[in-house]
C-alpha cells in the first residue's frame, strides 16, 4: 500500500461560521492548498469534508470536483455529528457520484460515528450506494459514542453478500481474537450483548429459541 497523507477542513455552513470564521470561496481555496502541497509530498491524499453530514449539496459537490482536479485520490464524507439516518447519508454518495464530473477518478469513503446508533447502518448505507472505503474501529471505540465497528461490518457484509454484492478480504476467523485485544489494552470492555463479538452474541436462551436451534441452526 502506497504512503497516504489524510488532510480535511469543514464544509458545513455552522462550521464555516462559528469555527473557521471562513466563507465558502475561502474554504475551496484553502482545501485546493492543502491538496496540491499534500500531493507533492505523497503519492495518494485522502481529503475529508469535516461535517459533510450538514453540508449544502451542491456547495459540497462544488469543493469536492475542485480537490479532486488539485489531484485527491480519495474523498471521504464523515457524518461527523452521527446525526443522519441511513438513507439521507446514502443521498449524499449517490448526489456526488450523480453531480460531481471527475468523481469516477476517485474513491469514496464512508466515516460515521454512533451518536444515533447508526454508524454501521449509515456505513452499510454509504456501499450500497457506491462507497469503496469503509473507516471502520474494531469495536466500534472512537470519540464520543464510538464510530462505524469493523466487526459487525465485516460480517454484515459476508452473511448478506446476496443483498451488498462486495467482496472483503478480512478474515473473520480472527476478529473475535482481535476484538478481545483492543478491549484488552484500550482498557474498553466489550458488553456481552455486542453484536458480532460479545459472549451472548450467539448465546440461545429463550426456551424457544433454543428449541429452533436444536432441530435447525439455521433457524436462528
Amino acid at each position: 500500500m502506497e504512503p497516504r497523507l489524510h488532510v480535511f477542513i469543514a464544509t458545513s455552513d455552522i462550521h464555516l461560521k462559528h469555527k473557521l470564521k471562513k466563507t465558502r470561496e475561502e474554504v475551496v481555496e484553502q482545501a485546493v492548498a492543502m491538496v496540491k502541497y499534500a500531493k507533492e509530498r505523497f503519492p495518494v491524499v485522502q481529503w475529508s469534508a469535516e461535517d459533510a453530514c450538514r453540508t449544502d449539496l451542491a456547495f459540497l459537490a462544488e469543493i469536492v470536483e475542485k480537490v479532486i482536479d488539485a489531484g485527491a485520490s480519495v474523498i471521504n464524507l464523515p457524518d461527523t455529528v452521527g446525526y443522519l439516518a441511513p438513507k439521507e447519508y446514502g443521498n449524499i454518495f449517490k448526489y456526488m457520484k450523480e453531480h460531481v464530473p471527475n468523481i469516477d477518478r476517485v474513491n469514496l469513503s464512508a466515516h460515521c460515528h454512533d451518536d444515533l446508533g447508526m454508524a454501521v447502518a449509515n456505513s452499510l448505507a454509504a456501499i450500497e450506494n457506491g462507497a469503496d472505503q469503509i473507516e471502520t474501529a474494531v469495536n466500534g471505540i472512537g470519540e464520543r459514542a464510538g464510530n462505524a465497528a469493523l466487526e459487525e461490518i465485516a460480517v454484515a457484509l459476508h452473511i448478506r453478500k446476496d443483498f451488498y454484492q462486495v467482496e472483503s478480504t478480512i478474515q473473520l476467523n480472527e476478529i473475535k481474537r482481535t476484538s478481545d485485544v483492543v478491549s484488552k489494552y484500550s482498557g474498553m470492555i466489550v458488553p456481552r450483548n455486542k453484536a458480532v463479538v460479545g459472549n451472548n452474541a450467539f448465546a440461545h436462551e429463550s426456551g424457544i429459541h433454543q428449541d429452533g436451534f436444536l432441530k435447525e441452526k439455521n433457524n436462528l
